[in-house]
């Protein structure tokens, strides 16, 4: 007998004009308490975290980061779905022991992968690209919880290297602030320079 489980896949990160993109891969045990996952744009800071905690103690996962240097050689696109191949790899590493853990040693498993969106990486699973499926597919949301969190530590960590940017704010988006202080200040270390301002 085998049992079916899903790895949801997502990114944060695509549209800043500085900064990596991150993406996560997360199967959820199944007791995991869902109603603490929403599409993480939805939720509050606080709850991020608090959700994001729970995914790193319970869950199988991973997390694939792609700086601006290959965002700037190999396009948006290509550099996010590389980030989800890579949390993929990281999380198949882990995926074993955390079956063991959760079913026990007689059983097989059957997974599926399911990413936010019309693009698919390459997987050595079978998989689906759905577009609005970190809104419906619990596994999605963790996935979109821990790449948001993971990408807005590392570009509070880069506020502090890069002062004057505004990173611990915006994370690198394309807001007014931020553009004028690329004028100002010109491109930071981890500016996407193929990226119009």
């Amino acid at each position: 007998m085998a049992v079916h489980l899903v790895c949801g896949l997502d990114e944060a990160g695509r549209g800043p004009l500085a900064g990596p993109v991150v993406a996560a891969a997360v199967v959820l045990p199944p007791e995991f308490p869902v109603e603490l996952l929403d599409d993480s744009k939805k939720l509050s800071p606080k709850k991020r975290l608090a959700a994001r905690q729970e995914i790193l103690h319970r869950c199988c996962w991973g997390v694939g980061i792609v700086d601006h240097t290959t965002i700037d050689e190999i396009n948006i696109l290509q550099a996010s779905l590389l980030a989800m191949e890579k949390a993929f790899s990281q999380m198949e590493e882990r995926l074993e022991s955390f079956f063991l853990r959760e079913f026990g040693g007689d059983l097989e498993c059957a997974l599926e992968a399911i990413t936010d969106g019309n693009c698919m990486p390459k997987l050595p699973v079978p998989g689906r690209a759905l577009p609005k499926a970190d809104a419906t597919f619990p596994e999605v949301m963790a996935a979109s919880i821990l790449a948001k969190t993971q990408r807005d530590m590392m570009m509070e960590d880069y506020a502090k290297l890069y002062p004057g940017y505004g990173y611990e704010k915006h994370k690198g988006y394309p807001t007014k602030a931020h553009r004028e202080a690329c004028q100002r200040l010109g491109p930071s270390p981890i500016q996407r320079m193929s990226f119009r301002y």
